[in-house]
């Protein structure tokens, strides 16, 4: 299974329920990655995308502990719901979108990880976990370095450490 993200350099992801930036080119690697597979997400990201509805042309998972029905969307309670609800797509197939309790809840369940890095520290209230603290993950590729007005940021692809 895939996460993906963007983070800034001390890992933050968000801010009052918001992301730190909008970044152009990340929001097409986002959907690029993303269309037509299976996404799993917390009720509040869901809420953040355009008109507060799940993704286009996507098998949206939303994991919530609302009891509430969402068009376009299958509407699970936990992981192991969201997992079943997943089964039918390829591990390669599925990304975990956020937000930062659901990646935490989901990360040992992942393998790969497309993280944006963006060079600046914002005001923040929501992290993710600093993989490159993690032994288990490599950067296995890394974009050159762009920049998005002031701003530098580059991707990355982190794969987990097979146990042997």
């Amino acid at each position: 299974m895939n996460l993906i993200v963007a983070v800034d350099k001390n890992w933050a992801i968000g801010y009052q329920n918001r992301m730190l930036i909008s970044i152009p080119e990340d929001m097409r690697f986002f959907r690029d990655e993303t269309m037509g597979k299976a996404v799993i997400m917390g009720r509040k990201t869901m809420e953040t995308f355009q008109g507060g509805k799940p993704l286009k042309n996507r098998f949206n998972v939303v994991i919530t502990s609302k009891d509430v029905e969402i068009n376009d969307a299958v509407v699970v309670h936990s992981v192991e719901e969201a997992l079943e609800a997943v089964k039918g797509y390829r591990s390669e197939d599925v990304y975990v979108v956020g937000g930062d309790s659901i990646y935490r809840q989901m990360l040992d369940y992942c393998d790969v990880a497309h993280v944006t890095k963006i060079d600046f520290a914002y005001h923040a209230d929501t992290y993710f976990p600093n993989l490159d603290e993690k032994t288990e993950w490599k950067i296995v590729g890394e974009s050159e370095e762009k920049t998005y007005y002031d701003i530098e940021y580059a991707f990355y692809k982190y794969e987990r450490e097979q146990e042997k």
